[in-house]
């Protein structure tokens, strides 16, 4: 498995080959990627996008009528504890 920085980097190297526009932020504990996503993203460009972040520790789609679609994605830096591990209803 590649050091978080490595895996932050190759999701936002990859989002933005599929055509979107990746920012990648870094925080204490993880890094952030986010990209905005048009309404008309093609369905074969979907299923590349959530492989791509799937390879993330936590992803997930921000959607609102003032501000779009934003997608996100989130690699740990440091390996969580098991009391720590999350699931899909605690994203973000």
């Amino acid at each position: 498995m590649p050091a978080p920085e490595v895996s932050a980097g190759l999701i936002a190297a990859r989002l933005s080959a599929v055509g979107l526009t990746a920012r990648v932020e870094e925080h204490a504990r993880h890094t952030s990627i986010e990209a905005e996503v048009p309404e008309s993203l093609p369905a074969e460009t979907w299923r590349e996008v959530l492989e791509v972040v799937a390879g993330a520790d936590r992803f997930g789609l921000v959607a609102s009528s003032a501000n779009g679609r934003t997608l996100w994605a989130a690699v740990h830096k440091a390996v969580p504890a098991t009391g720590d591990v999350r699931g899909p209803g605690h994203q973000r």
